[in-house]
């Protein structure tokens, strides 16, 4: 049975991406005193009185709107709403109650589902504020007066938000879903592949860069496996990125990179890989993250024999330090071999996750040496003593010398070719650590 879920709605600027953030205990949704800034929906897990559950965060609603955004943010909102198994509405005690709110309310009256009205920005300790008694003007019962900027109320909140969850079912089983970040420049078709994936438009999608602001997640289960996706903003070069909320959405990348088990690398087929591709692809490789190169909007080139060939090759070679990774054509627009990304998830997870026995390492290492003698300087021969796995995602071996000053990096990335020809390992980046005898652990 799935965990119950608190949906956060309510207008604009009410505070509901910070009382997601008190809730949460965690600095997940951007927050800015700009309208609009929380685009998507955005979930996270949350626990009270030994219960867990999900919660999400929704864009503001803006019932009375022409602009493509804010219609897509309500659409958002209504898709949380729909899904939600109880909802909070977040008012604004300073600005008391507005006809959007107003609106809102109607809205979740119409949705049957129940409602728990929050007054936020009900700063002040010590009697109830009279602003709190206008919102029963709302018909949704009593107001609960919280502060998300000091955490007063949302204990008495989160009482009511349980009053609405079914009784408890067992404990569900741990967690083997397979997170898969979605990272890229932006306007490269990211959010349009999440939602082919997923077959329902989850995500926004606009032809404006830079729409998605927040990494969202989406739970995914199919034939291949579970999953979840995590769509996250297009990461602009540094010099671009101006407003403060842009620089929230290069972290929320990088923290959606390290979060990950799988990294799809999305590249316009039409522009090739550009110097932005090669930075976003170094994270991911920096992080040690099993990645996959997608080359979106394949649909879209004109082609003639081998052009499939020669964009590999380009490919490999502009990104010749991640050679590893496999690399995939697609179109996310007409549905192209969009299904083959699921197998190369679980290959590319499963190689991450490979362990090798300190035996079959040292048989390879033995016959590496044998093959290529060890280098020399002014007399000194690098000795090997063994090598040992020392840890996975990604695999990580550890190889004792007698010098790491002897140890040249063409010898070990020579070892790490034996390794890889042996083992596989692909989609995988490896790390190798020197020691040498006398080194403290």
């Amino acid at each position: 049975m799935a965990r119950p879920l608190v949906a956060i709605v309510g207008r604009p600027n009410v505070g509901k991406s910070m009382l997601f953030n008190r809730l949460t205990g965690q600095r997940l949704a951007i927050v800015e005193d700009t309208p609009g800034v929380t685009r998507d929906r955005l979930y996270a897990e949350c626990e009270w009185r030994g219960r867990k559950f999900d919660i999400v965060d929704t864009g503001g609603i803006e019932p009375q709107t022409d602009s493509e955004i804010l219609l897509f943010m309500r659409e958002q909102a209504q898709i949380a709403i729909r899904t939600a198994t109880v909802i909070v509405l977040v008012t604004d005690l300073r600005t008391g109650v507005t006809a959007a709110d107003k609106d809102v309310a109607n809205l979740l009256l119409r949705s049957k589902k129940p409602v728990v009205l929050a007054v936020n920005k009900a700063d002040s300790t010590g009697d109830t504020d009279p602003g709190v008694y206008e919102f029963y003007s709302l018909g949704l019962g009593d107001p609960i007066p919280v502060s998300a900027v000091h955490g007063h109320g949302t204990g008495d909140l989160l009482d009511e938000c349980m009053k609405a969850f079914p009784p408890e079912a067992e404990e569900e089983e741990e967690d083997d879903r397979i997170k898969v970040a979605v990272i890229g420049k932006p306007n490269v078709g990211k959010s349009s592949l999440v939602n082919a994936i997923l077959g329902e438009k989850r995500v926004i999608v606009s032809d404006v860069a830079g729409t998605t602001r927040d990494a969202v997640d989406t739970a995914l289960e199919n034939k291949y496996g579970r999953y979840v996706f995590i769509d996250t903003a297009g990461i602009r070069r540094k010099s671009r990125v101006d407003e403060r909320v842009e620089k929230f959405s290069v972290l929320r990348a990088q923290m959606a990179i390290q979060r990950a088990d799988v990294c799809l690398i999305m590249i316009d087929a039409r522009d090739g890989v550009t110097e932005q591709d090669t930075k976003i692809a170094g994270l991911a490789h920096e992080a040690g993250k099993a990645s996959i190169v997608v080359v979106n909007k394949w649909d879209l080139l004109e082609k003639e024999t081998g052009t499939m060939e020669k964009m590999r090759k380009d490919v490999m070679r502009d990104l010749s330090f991640m050679s590893y990774a496999p690399v995939l054509f697609i179109s996310a627009l007409t549905g192209q071999r969009v299904e083959r990304i699921f197998e190369l998830i679980n290959f590319a997870n499963d190689q991450s996750n490979m362990r090798i026995s300190t035996g079959m390492l040292n048989n390879v290492l033995a016959d590496a040496q044998a093959r290529v003698q060890p280098p020399t300087d002014k007399g000194r021969r690098l000795k090997i003593y063994y090598m040992t796995q020392t840890g996975i995602k990604p695999p990580t071996f550890v190889i004792f010398c007698n010098s790491r000053e002897l140890f040249h990096f063409s010898y070990q990335r020579y070892l790490e070719n034996q390794i890889r020809a042996v083992f596989g390992l692909e989609g995988t980046p490896v790390r190798i650590i020197i020691r040498q005898k006398g080194d403290k652990e």
